[in-house]
């Protein structure tokens, strides 16, 4: 940040807000926010009020799960699977030539990334609005029944005011996550003319080597992060609905033959929209040679790196996390006594969350501005890439630890007190045995976010520092389309296996809580 902001004064002069080049980026970077974050929300909220109406639907469950995989998936893979479908070789395009229509559907530019953002954000709004809608009081329902009301009378009364709270903070969230989209940029923009600010700043560097022009969109990227951020802290969370009775909630509408056709017609659309890119992804990459693909030294030496990288990034994440969360528990029992350890103790909570506010293809044009008076930056590439990745996964590994270390610390106060066991003798008696199992699960989950990342390794890879993604991405831009399938289908089977390794035995964990408890 420092070295961003030192290097933003010093290029001032040569590269300004009034640049026609950063202004039409600026201006593409939010159009494109906004146009997916309306299309991902207008899309969800029937979706939402479908399946929230249909619990009896067949295959329920499996939608409802169907929709978490696109925000545990790899971006780049989602891309694959919707070039599958929706590329000039893809299924769609195939059916219009079958049926004599020979000029066939692009998905590059603008419309392609506004969907690739909708299948990644739809089902994200989607599970969030269904959670809110399923916590509806019985009570509701009871007096909508009464009244006789109809279905649009259901949704003006009862429905709109849920998903009216609820729809700021998705609608912020969505907007964040597509205005510091790379990857999808990258692969489906289809030239200058769909370019982010996330995308320039890689080309500034990686190809135009222009190191003030690339300051100067990354401040503009932390300005517009800071902006969005701030106006999320206006939403006000949710209104409670307050005690109620707790009977089985028992909804009026959707019984109708006509309702259930058209819930079952929408869901059936929703679940072919997020499952055949998927599925496209599953057989293409069982088409390519997989066996042969394994064995390629290519694909050894980026699958070694690719894991060394993720491992130590897990694990430098894991730690920092750790420290941290130890660090303001210790400051807690001090902190109304000193203006200091106050201080510091926000200071430690606002860097846990520093990667929200600066995105890692920023962070990593700040490190790489650091490192050129001492040479070539790539150079250090995989130091560089580890730290991002470590800093990348920070927030939602102290989400896993934080609350397993908060119980754990509750129950074994006394003991470790008793004991007379402090440092790193509590640490190995009391500590690891009891938060091993959040631990391994942070670490699973931060091992399958780098695994996926190819921002910071796009403007730091080369043929000597090569991971999966980057070799997926390679083999795409050569038109080795085959080859790039069968490697995204390793690597999503990779990243599959550490989210299952990362969730397994919760259920056990959550059933012990609550019998301690």
């Amino acid at each position: 940040m420092l070295v961003l902001l030192a290097a933003g004064i010093e290029s001032g002069g040569e590269t300004t807000l009034t640049d026609p080049y950063l202004l039409r980026v600026l201006r593409f970077t939010l159009l494109q926010a906004t146009l997916s974050t309306l299309l991902s929300i207008a899309l969800a909220i029937p979706v939402a009020r479908a399946l929230a109406r249909q619990p009896r639907f067949p295959g329920r469950l499996w939608l409802i799960r169907l929709m978490a995989v696109p925000m545990g998936l790899p971006v780049l893979i989602g891309a694959l699977g919707l070039l599958g479908i929706w590329g000039r070789q893809g299924l769609l395009n195939q059916a219009l030539a079958a049926i004599g229509l020979s000029q066939p559907v692009s998905i590059y530019g603008l419309a392609g990334i506004l969907l690739a953002h909708v299948f990644f954000n739809m089902p994200l709004a989607c599970r969030l609005m269904l959670a809110g809608l399923e916590r509806v009081p019985a009570e509701y329902w009871l007096v909508a029944g009464g009244l006789g009301m109809r279905p649009a009378s259901v949704f003006r009364f009862i429905e709109w005011p849920v998903l009216r709270g609820l729809i700021p903070g998705i609608a912020g969230l969505i907007f964040m996550l597509c205005a510091t989209s790379f990857t999808l940029v990258l692969i489906l923009g289809g030239g200058p003319a769909a370019t982010t600010l996330e995308v320039a700043i890689y080309q500034a560097l990686r190809f135009d080597f222009d190191p003030a022009r690339a300051v100067m969109l990354s401040l503009l990227q932390i300005v517009v992060t800071v902006a969005i951020l701030g106006a999320m802290t206006l939403f006000r969370a949710p209104d409670d609905h307050g005690l109620t009775s707790g009977r089985t909630l028992r909804r009026i509408d959707g019984r109708m033959p006509a309702a259930r056709w058209a819930d079952a017609a929408l869901l059936s659309g929703a679940a072919l929209f997020l499952g055949l890119p998927l599925a496209s992804v599953v057989v293409a990459g069982l088409e390519a040679n997989l066996a042969k693909l394994a064995i390629q030294p290519i694909f050894l030496q980026a699958a070694a790196t690719s894991l060394a990288i993720a491992l130590a990034a897990g694990l430098l994440a894991v730690l920092i996390s750790f420290a941290i969360i130890r660090a303001r528990s210790a400051i807690s029992a001090g902190r109304r006594n000193s203006v200091g350890l106050h201080g510091l103790a926000i200071a430690l909570s606002g860097s846990s969350s520093l990667i929200l506010l600066v995105p890692p293809i920023v962070l990593a044009t700040g490190w790489f501005l650091a490192l050129r008076p001492l040479g070539d930056p790539s150079r250090f590439a995989a130091i560089l890439i580890v730290i991002v990745n470590a800093l990348m996964a920070l927030p939602f590994v102290i989400r896993v630890i934080e609350p397993a270390y908060a119980v754990h610390r509750r129950r074994t106060e006394r003991l470790a007190a008793s004991l007379g066991l402090h440092g790193v003798s509590r640490l190995r008696l009391i500590d690891w045995p009891g938060l091993r199992k959040p631990f391994f699960t942070a670490l699973s989950f931060a091992m399958a976010l780098s695994l996926g990342d190819l921002g910071t390794v796009a403007l730091f890879g080369s043929d000597s520092l090569m991971t999966l993604p980057w070799l997926v991405y390679s083999k795409l831009g050569s038109y080795r389309t085959n080859d790039a399938d069968g490697y995204a289908l390793i690597l999503g089977l990779v990243c599959l296996l550490l989210t299952i390794a990362g969730t397994a035995g919760q259920g056990t964990d959550d059933h012990e809580s609550r019998r301690h408890d």
